[in-house]
């Protein structure tokens, strides 16, 4: 596991004006947000290494590529977070060795230490996926989960990743918010928060709610949300703007409808409440009831309802081979 020395460290504890001045400053506001979040942010998203999100991992890029003349030798994850997507990717065998970069350094340092842990061969930089920081012709793979709507320039951020690819490399992106999508589920987080942390003033509830402070801190990061999530996609333009990057071979494809309207309600209602209440058991069954729902959700929805209500995109597409 190596990162480079001069890259700068996290710093997970903003001050009160340099929050203020994220408000103007998207850059700023994507490095203090995720730092913030590092440390926690696998146990937020119920985030593992173990077969769960192998599994999980696994099926976006399949559901995205199809067939695949795998494992690619070499690949890079964009925005890697806490290294979700690669690290899970190449525990399925999708690639022998990894690059994460993230514009946050603390997500990097903490993507370094889970591929540490899992004995894979990564190395990691911080970065802006807007000028990545590898020669042409590097990667045969560059994967991302959940980063695109985090960058300014979407397009600009593309043509980057055809850059570090080599001919007739693939990038696949996935977990991006179509804008219908996120219009309903930002709304069914809001009022899950709102009802939740009002319930739980009740005395005979007390036990249920989590310290005022953590309230007030996860109050503090979600404003700051707002400025960290710049975009949300339609699948056609999503397209489009692949193409227009340079890619050949485009494919857009969506999930999640029935299971994003049960998720969200759930994952929202799980950060306001102590960890300790939910137990494993009840994890499990709303686990269970997600696969559920996505089972529906592939075998129903996808016949009846349109592509842009589902609400996670994903996009894939290729480097033209040489001379073409």
């Amino acid at each position: 596991m190596t990162v480079r020395p001069d890259d700068p460290a996290p710093h997970p504890h903003a001050t009160a004006a340099e929050v203020e001045a994220a408000f103007e400053d998207t850059k700023l506001a994507q490095v203090l947000y995720h730092d913030w979040e590092a440390e926690t942010y696998d146990d937020k998203w119920s985030i593992s290494y173990d077969e769960r999100c192998i599994e999980y991992a696994r099926g976006r890029f399949d559901a995205a590529v199809g067939e695949a003349d795998l494992p690619y030798e070499r690949a890079l994850e964009l925005g890697c977070g806490t290294g979700f997507f690669l690290l899970n990717l190449m525990q399925s065998g999708i690639a022998k060795t990894g690059s994460v970069t993230d514009l946050s350094p603390g997500m990097v340092k903490v993507a370094l230490r889970n591929a540490e842990n899992l004995g894979l061969d990564v190395d990691g930089r911080v970065a802006d996926a807007e000028t990545i920081p590898y020669d042409d012709d590097t990667f045969d793979l560059v994967v991302g989960h959940a980063v695109l709507h985090h960058i300014p320039d979407v397009e600009q951020s593309l043509r980057e990743c055809l850059r570090v690819l080599k001919p007739g490399g693939r990038f696949v992106f996935a977990g991006e918010p179509t804008t219908v999508g996120n219009f309903y589920a930002r709304n069914l987080g809001n009022i899950t928060w709102k009802a939740t942390t009002a319930i739980t003033k009740l005395p005979f509830l007390r036990d249920w709610r989590r310290p005022q402070e953590e309230l007030d801190e996860s109050s503090r990061a979600a404003a700051l949300e707002a400025v960290v999530d710049l975009h949300t996609f339609d699948p056609t333009q999503l397209e489009d703007m692949a193409r227009s990057a340079g890619a050949v071979d485009v494919a857009a494809h969506t999930e999640e409808f029935a299971a994003a309207l049960w998720g969200w309600p759930v994952r929202t209602f799980e950060a306001a409440v102590p960890d300790e209440k939910l137990t494993f058991g009840y994890r499990m069954a709303m686990y269970r009831a997600w696969l559920g729902l996505s089972w529906v959700d592939e075998n129903v929805m996808r016949r009846v309802v349109p592509r842009q209500f589902f609400y996670n995109a994903m996009i894939t597409g290729v480097k033209p081979a040489a001379g073409k």
